[in-house]
């Protein structure tokens, strides 16, 4: 009995969870016949140049362009003359790698030609290849869809590739290397390989309930499972937008009374003139945005116009603009200045906008505030000290460059709490597809707490880690896969 039950859990482990080309039934058309070949290189000129092709002509295009008999040692860099297969004319001296299939990115035999990085000379060796019987040029993400296909990659680490090629900031690509490495991808396997023992629990207590010989408590422990996998997948889904936010950029505001310096500190954290800086007050009008890497975190940067009442149309449709912008924000930079924190409209900055956002709980996810006081070069050593009562804040000055440093320090945390910190923790969920199959597979297992008969349970756990293989790249549709790949260039 049990024997049969220990198959199911094997049969069961054994599904697809990560190989496009063991789990969707059209997954043999996601593997390629043809040889394709491309530049793999950034375009323009370069020292070296690298040309890859991929598929069963690939020791073909290898002999026609070198006269080698046979390839050269696997993985070993040999200096060969190229020449045009066609008309014998030298190419140029390049070094020539041979990674025969499977042991290669795509699953499949592939060269690579180092090449010199002059435009003729890559142009001639495209050209040579592409009169070589059986090659065509690749299309855009053709070689990682190619090492999907062949199981090399998850969908996931998939992504992971392509979120490294585009990685801007340290978070960023410390993220992206978690993800290429499968730490998402195990993660899932890791979750599957639950619901499948808990899945194989109920069908042995349908199959054999009635067996005395049966061990008491298979469901009791199914059930156990499943909540902690309901625990889990609730506390990754709560961490979604963090993910989201790395890949896209959190949203930092300034905000903040007229000519508290404002436009200094985004100028200053930019390093380049975004805004312009006047002690005009109102000099800024509306919302500027610039993207900005602060402490390895990506940030969409926004200078906003100052705050206050009873001024012109212009500058009060900024001001509402700028209030607007505010309730988007991630992090707000409230900035005053030092020297004039009795004025009218510091007061009223401090209880319109700080003491509110003191009032949320930076726990539940709300908005994350920063202090800031301003001018800190023209306080006087010996001025009386300011009465007003003032929350947790840093002293710096956009003059001299002073507290700069505390500022980065601080926003470093903030950034690490609302993005997440991808040297740490868990893998970060970074796509709405990764967020839209962990919510599938929660609600699944919600039906299945609810199922009042146990062939219905056992459904909701396959609906559940179907979602799973949804998620890695099991049974996925052509259309989501080519808006997957599409986002590669061509020589990758």
């Amino acid at each position: 009995m049990w024997r049969g039950l220990s198959a199911l859990v094997t049969h069961s482990a054994l599904a697809p969870l990560r190989l496009c080309a063991r789990c969707s039934t059209s997954a043999e058309s996601l593997v390629p016949s043809s040889t394709i070949f491309a530049l793999s290189s950034g375009q323009g000129r370069c020292a070296i140049a690298v040309i890859r092709t991929s598929g069963p002509a690939s020791a073909l295009a290898l002999r026609s362009l070198t006269a080698l008999q046979e390839p050269p040692p696997a993985r070993r860099a040999c200096l060969r003359l190229l020449r045009h297969p066609c008309s014998g004319e030298p190419l140029d001296r390049s070094l020539v790698l041979w990674f025969p299939g499977p042991q290669s990115f795509t699953g499949e035999d592939c060269v690579e030609f180092h090449v010199h990085g002059g435009p003729a000379v890559v142009s001639g060796v495209l050209q040579a290849l592409g009169s070589v019987p059986g090659l065509r040029p690749a299309e855009a993400g053709e070689f990682t869809r190619r090492a999907f296909a062949h199981g090399k990659l998850s969908l996931t680490e998939v992504e992971g590739l392509a979120d490294l090629i585009r990685a801007e900031t340290e978070a960023q690509r410390r993220q992206a290397l978690r993800q290429l490495d499968g730490e998402l991808s195990q993660l899932c396997q890791g979750w599957a390989k639950t619901l499948t023992k808990a899945l194989a629990h109920v069908e042995a207590y349908i199959d054999f309930g009635e067996d005395d010989n049966l061990e008491e408590g298979v469901l009791e422990q199914a059930d156990k499972e499943v909540r902690a996998l309901e625990v889990a997948l609730g506390s990754h889904l709560r961490d979604a937008r963090r993910g989201q936010r790395l890949l896209s950029g959190a949203n930092v505001v300034v905000t903040g009374p007229p000519n508290a310096g404002k436009s200094s500190l985004v100028n200053l954290l930019s390093q380049k003139p975004v805004s312009i800086v006047s002690p005009e007050p109102g000099t800024t009008r509306d919302v500027l945005e610039t993207p900005v890497d602060l402490a390895g975190f990506p940030v969409l940067l926004s200078d906003t116009a100052g705050l206050r009442e009873g001024v012109g149309a212009v500058e009060q449709e900024g001001v509402r603009r700028a209030r607007h912008r505010l309730e988007q924000a991630d992090i707000i930079l409230g900035v005053l200045d030092a020297s004039d924190l009795a004025s009218s409209s510091s007061c009223s900055f401090l209880d319109t906008v700080v003491t509110p956002l003191l009032a949320q709980s930076q726990d539940s996810g709300g908005q994350r505030l920063l202090l800031l006081l301003n001018k800190s070069d023209l306080l006087s050593a010996n001025a009386p000290a300011c009465d007003i009562a003032l929350p947790p804040h840093l002293l710096l000055s956009c003059h001299t460059g002073a507290g700069m440093d505390g500022l980065l320090q601080a926003l470093k945390t903030e950034l690490a709490a609302v993005c997440g910190d991808p040297s740490t923790g868990p893998p970060l969920l970074t796509r709405v597809r990764h967020q839209y199959h962990l919510q599938g597979c929660l609600d699944a297992l919600g039906h299945y707490q609810l199922a009042t008969d146990l062939a219905l349970a056992a459904e909701a756990l396959r609906q559940a880690r179907r979602q799973l293989n949804h998620l890695t790249g099991g049974g996925g549709t052509e259309e989501i896969l080519d808006l997957i790949f599409r986002d590669f260039c061509v020589g990758k």
